[in-house]
C-alpha cells in the first residue's frame, strides 16, 4: 500500500523540495497550501502523486481539521510552515505567534483527526539550538541538545531576535506537546543552519527576490564592484540534504524523539564571493573581491558546530559549499537569460 505523507506549506522553498524527493520514492503527497491558485500550480509541477488541500491561514484555530478528517490515508505529517522573513513591523503578531500557534494547530489536528498518522517531522531551525552570543564565542560547542535561551520579550525586540524566538518556540511547543498529550504518534525535528541550494523549479526565480537564504547568494549577484562586502556569516547546508534529512526523520526509527541538526559547515559572504570569482569570473567581474581566503579568519572567531550524532544517523555525504552556490547560481544565470 502506497504511504501518503502530508505536507504542510507545500510552495515553501524546503517544502518544494522535500516533495520532490517524496513522488520518485512512491509515496503520495498531500500539501497545504493557501490558494487554489497555489495549489494548481504545485500541481503542474509535480504531476498526479500530489494533490492539496487549502488551508489560509495556519494560526486559526482548527486550521488542520478539515484537511485531515477528509484524508484518514494519511500516515506521515511534515509540518513546514512557518514564517521567516526579516521585512516585518512587529515581530510577535507577524512571526512568534504564527509560528507556535500554527504548531500547536498541526499537531491538535493530527491527535483529533490523524487517526493513522505514526509519523510526525516539524522543520524546526538552527535558530531554536544556539542564541547569537554563543554563536561568536568560538569557546563553544554547539549540539543536538543544545537550546537558544532567548526570551519572549528580547524576541520581540526586532525581525532578527523575532524569528529566533519564533523558531525556538515553536519547536518547544511541540515538544511539550507531546509530552503533555502523549499522542500515539512519533516525532523528530529538523534543524538546519543557513539553507542554501537551487529551488526545485526554475520558475521561482520570476519573483524580484528568494526565500530569505536563498537570497544571501543572490544578493551578492546583485552588487557592483564597488558595494561593501555583506555581513552574513553563519553555518549552512544545502536545501537537497535538508529534504533527504526530512524523509530519514520518519523512514528511521532511530530518528524517534531526535533532533537533526542539518550544518555542512561554516561560511561567510567573503566564502561565497571567493567562489564566483573562481567558478563564474565573467559574472564575478561586476561584484567585489574583498579580501579572498579571508572569511577562514571570520570563521575561527564562531562556535564550533558538532553535529556528529545527525551525520551518523543521515547516513549519506553532505554537499559541499561550492558545489550548493555553483549549482544556485546556475540556475540564477539560466533564469537570466
Amino acid at each position: 500500500m502506497t504511504t501518503t505523507v502530508f505536507v504542510s506549506g507545500a510552495t515553501g522553498f524546503i517544502a518544494q523540495h522535500i516533495i520532490k524527493a517524496l513522488i520518485p520514492k512512491g509515496y503520495n503527497v498531500i500539501g497545504s497550501v493557501r490558494s487554489v491558485e497555489k495549489g494548481n500550480g504545485l500541481v503542474s509541477q509535480f504531476g498526479d502523486k500530489f494533490s492539496y488541500e487549502i488551508v489560509p491561514d495556519i494560526e486559526i484555530e482548527g486550521a488542520f481539521d478539515e484537511s485531515l478528517k477528509k484524508h484518514p490515508e494519511i500516515t506521515v505529517f511534515l509540518h513546514t510552515a512557518s514564517p521567516f522573513s526579516y521585512n516585518v513591523t512587529n515581530p510577535e503578531k507577524e512571526l512568534l505567534l504564527p509560528a507556535v500557534n500554527g504548531t500547536k494547530n498541526a499537531l491538535a489536528a493530527i491527535k483529533k483527526y490523524g487517526t493513522n498518522i505514526k509519523r510526525v517531522v516539524i522543520t524546526s531551525s538552527y535558530a531554536a539550538i544556539a542564541d547569537a552570543s554563543r554563536e561568536i564565542d568560538n569557546t563553544q560547542t554547539i549540539r543536538e541538545d543544545s537550546w537558544n535561551e532567548i526570551s519572549w520579550e528580547d524576541a520581540k525586540l526586532n525581525p532578527v531576535n523575532g524569528y529566533r524566538g519564533s523558531k525556538t518556540y515553536a519547536e518547544k511547543a511541540g515538544w511539550d506537546f507531546v509530552k503533555n498529550e502523549k499522542p500515539n504518534w512519533s516525532i523528530s525535528f529538523v534543524n538546519p543552519t543557513f539553507v542554501f541550494g537551487p529551488q526545485a523549479f526554475s520558475s521561482a526565480l520570476k519573483k524580484d527576490s528568494l526565500n530569505t537564504s536563498s537570497e544571501v547568494i543572490n544578493t551578492i549577484l546583485k552588487l557592483n564592484p564597488d558595494s561593501p562586502i555583506p555581513p552574513q556569516k553563519g553555518g549552512w547546508v544545502d536545501v537537497r540534504d535538508v529534504a533527504k534529512a526530512h524523509i530519514i526523520a520518519f523512514e528511521k526509527d532511530e530518528a524517534i524523539n531526535k533532533r537533526l541538526l542539518l550544518n555542512s559547515g561554516r561560511f561567510t559572504a567573503q566564502s561565497i564571493i571567493d567562489i564566483l570569482h573562481k567558478a563564474f569570473p565573467e559574472v564575478a567581474k561586476n561584484i567585489p573581491v574583498g579580501v579572498p581566503g579571508s572569511d577562514k579568519e571570520v570563521i575561527s572567531t564562531l562556535a564550533t558546530i558538532d553535529n556528529s550524532k545527525t551525520k551518523e544517523l543521515l547516513g549519506f555525504e553532505l554537499i559541499d559549499l561550492k558545489t550548493s552556490v555553483t549549482d544556485s547560481v546556475n540556475q540564477i544565470l539560466d533564469a537570466r537569460k
